[in-house]
């Protein structure tokens, strides 16, 4: 079995960028600064152009193309002002980009095949100081800039590799995962990606690292890692506690069997109507998927709604003791689908209700009289010290609890319910297989699970 050491060695290679890839992307990023600059001196603008992200800091995977500009504005200009002016130097130095939208707008294109993002943000003087989330960004790349070393920064490589591997990496609210940020934070922690895993391999979440030891915040996270440009912030804020055991889980995997397999992405092979068919069959549980159009939102408003949604509907379907084995959201850019396996379908015509115990007297006498003349229940009677009645059921049917408006009863993010405002399609058991067509790839990692 080869060493961690060797494992390591070998992804090293692998991951570091060559020096004609280095090259190319200063070479790039330097046009484009130069090309920012001239664009704040031809507007009298007191500004500078900052390279941030991995790229400024080497700590890039080999292949990946990404340059981050930020163009720094004076904190007198006011928020009108720094989008107007920000996304005027954007079109002037990316002719071809076009607008997206973060916190506020900037400019994404493309330069000698590198992917460009420029971000307007003001030049405040500390990150504790700042007007926008992006304001402290150019804080993070100096204090990785002056911690970091060469054999730190393959390190970092490497953790990010692992993470990309076990798919952890990337901050964004549909994956939950590990920032570039917090993967360098981390390496720096620890001194190298070796001990990292080690540490992490025994982690007892809730964990805290404060690497300035000067946090005035206590946060109710999984992982806590206090920012160490601002002692407000946890940059672990939007890890999930599923991400943090997937790393848990594949610090230990790699440790007692060293392997590069577990640096590389995989995704499971899609599955086709018949196998979720199968799948239902062998289980013996009953699907059911709410399918409607996706609303035209970013990303990081969608997820969080179809998780609240999905939330919801489950919840509903539980207050009603129908058995929910699991559930997950799923989505595309046309179409999504609230997706719940049902250990029950259907429940009996009453359903038992207690009240309290009979020496309590004032509740129970309450309790007692509200349904003693009630034709519709039966009892009140004794059961032990209590009162009971088996009341009707209001929800006897889970297909017909999901395909009626009870479900707008339920928590749902505001832009999935007007999407089911708008008309939604209930499949029900072997007609789920027909999403395979289009979600082959999330169905198969549903039905066929891994850590």
């Amino acid at each position: 079995m080869p060493s961690l050491e060797s494992v390591l060695d070998t992804v090293a290679d692998r991951v570091t960028p060559e020096r004609d890839e280095r090259e190319r992307l200063a070479d790039a990023a330097a046009t484009l600064t130069d090309r920012a600059e001239a664009a704040l001196v031809d507007r009298d603008i007191d500004g500078d152009v900052l390279q941030v992200g991995s790229t400024a800091r080497g700590t890039w995977l080999a292949g990946d193309r990404d340059i981050d500009l930020f163009v720094r504005f004076p904190t007198d200009y006011d928020r009108a002002e720094l989008e107007r002016l920000g996304l005027a130097i954007g079109h002037e130095v990316l002719p071809d980009g076009h607008e997206e939208y973060a916190e506020h707008p900037y400019v994404t294109g493309t330069h000698e095949g590198f992917a460009v993002d420029l971000v307007p943000c003001y030049a405040v003087e500390r990150a504790t100081e700042i007007r926008s989330a992006v304001d402290r960004t150019p804080f993070h790349t100096q204090y990785i800039d002056s911690h970091l070393d060469d054999d730190l920064a393959r390190d970092v490589r490497l953790f990010k590799r692992f993470l990309k591997g076990i798919g952890a990496y990337g901050s964004d609210l549909r994956t939950e995962g590990f920032s570039g940020y917090l993967a360098e934070l981390l390496v720096l922690e620890y001194d190298g990606v070796d001990a990292l895993l080690r540490a992490a391999a025994d982690w007892q979440p809730p964990v805290t690292l404060d690497p300035k030891a000067h946090g005035t915040e206590s946060f109710d996270d999984p992982l806590t890692v206090v920012d160490p440009t601002d002692p407000e912030r946890n940059v672990a804020a939007v890890l999930s506690a599923t991400n943090l055991a997937r790393l848990q889980h594949y610090a230990r995997d790699l440790l007692a069997d060293p392997r590069d397999a577990v640096f590389i992405p995989t995704n499971p092979s899609p599955l086709n109507p018949k196998s979720v068919r199968t799948h239902l069959a062998d289980r013996e549980t009953t699907a059911a998927a709410i399918l409607f159009e996706t609303p035209a939102i970013v990303e990081d408003q969608l997820y969080p709604q179809l998780r609240k949604s999905l939330a919801g509907i489950v919840d509903g379907l539980e207050r009603h003791d129908f058995g929910v084995v699991r559930s997950t959201a799923i989505a595309d850019t046309d179409r999504s689908v609230l997706l719940v396996e049902l250990a029950d379908t259907t429940r009996p015509a009453i359903e038992r209700h207690e009240g309290p115990p009979v020496a309590v007297r004032d509740h129970a006498v309450g309790f007692f009289e509200s349904y003693v003349d009630d034709d519709t229940v039966y009892g009140p009677f004794l059961d032990g010290d209590r009162y009971v009645v088996e009341r009707p059921r209001a929800v006897t049917d889970a297909r017909a609890y999901l395909d009626s408006d009870a479900i707008f009863e339920v928590a749902l993010g505001a832009q999935i319910e007007t999407a089911l405002a708008d008309g939604y399609e209930l499949l029900w058991d072997e007609a789920v297989a027909t999403l395979a067509d289009e979600f082959g790839t999330e169905l198969a990692a549903y039905f066929e699970p891994t850590p």
